[in-house]
This record gives structure tokens, sequence and C-alpha cells, in this order.
């Protein structure tokens, strides 16, 4: 199967044009060094216990810190019967070189 994808610099307009949900599948102490704002975070390993918190009636960009978990929680996400999911390629790693240079990488 093949993910949707959407590329870092394409999302961040949209982000403020369409009612994007950004899910964030890193862990706690990845959102403490870096995040973007107004963002959901849920990490990879709870989210299925806690998909209900997962918006169904918007479109869904997933992001990790390079694109691997983010596949794995989109691939479920699909695999659930949700439509609307893109994987962001690269993550918030390639998100800080291609839209924000400010933010912190690691």
């Amino acid at each position: 199967m093949s993910l949707p994808e959407i590329e870092p610099a394409e999302l961040a307009p949209e982000l403020g044009k369409r009612d994007w949900c950004l899910l964030d599948v890193r862990e706690d102490w990845e959102r403490d060094v870096v995040q973007i704002e107004g963002s959901l975070n849920i990490p990879l390993g709870t989210l299925q216990s806690r998909i209900d918190e997962v918006p169904a009636d918007r479109p869904v960009a997933v992001l990790c810190h390079g694109g691997m978990r983010s596949a794995q929680a989109a691939a479920f996400l699909i695999h659930s019967g949700r439509s609307g999911i893109y994987n962001v390629t690269g993550g918030i790693d390639r998100w800080s070189t291609d839209v924000d240079p400010e933010l912190p990488r690691y």
C-alpha cells in the first residue's frame, strides 16, 4: 500500500487555509526539544488506545522526527477506516530545513 504523503513546504501554507489536524506522534521528550504550535500530540505507542482523539472530519497530516513512525501511524489510521490521512515526508527534521530554519534540530 502506498501512503498519501505531503511535503512540509506544501503543508505549511495549507495549515492556515484548511482545517488540517497536524498529528505529532513523537514522544514527549522530543516535543520538549521542538514542536509545531497547534499540533496534536499522541505518541505512536498510544495511538491505538487514543484513536478517538484524532479528528475524523478533517484532513490529518501525521508528523514524527523523520517520517518512519508517522508512516506507521498513517497506515494504522487508514487501516482503521480513516480517510484524508497524509504522512508528512521527512518529519519535523525536514520541516526545520524546508519551512522554518529557526526550529531546533535533534
